[in-house]
């Protein structure tokens, strides 16, 4: 289980490195009309930027009695 964990780590590390990589490439390859723009746009909206999980906020400490079965 921790070897899963770890190879979902470095795959995300290198998806990012990637897009970031090809949005490099094609950013610099914009002024020398390279790629037609609506290439460019495509390629540089479809890249899977991996984003960290939104984090859910803890449950708010409840105020009810000792029994957590009793409303």
């Amino acid at each position: 289980m921790i070897l899963v964990a770890i190879v979902a780590a470095l795959l995300e590390e290198y998806t990012a490195a990637v897009a970031r990589a090809v949005e490099r490439l094609l950013s610099a390859a914009a002024p020398r009309r390279i790629l037609p723009r609506r290439v460019r746009f495509l390629v540089l909206h479809s890249l899977p930027f991996a984003a960290p999980p939104a984090a859910v906020p803890p449950p708010p400490p409840s105020s009810s009695p000792a029994d957590p079965l009793q409303w």
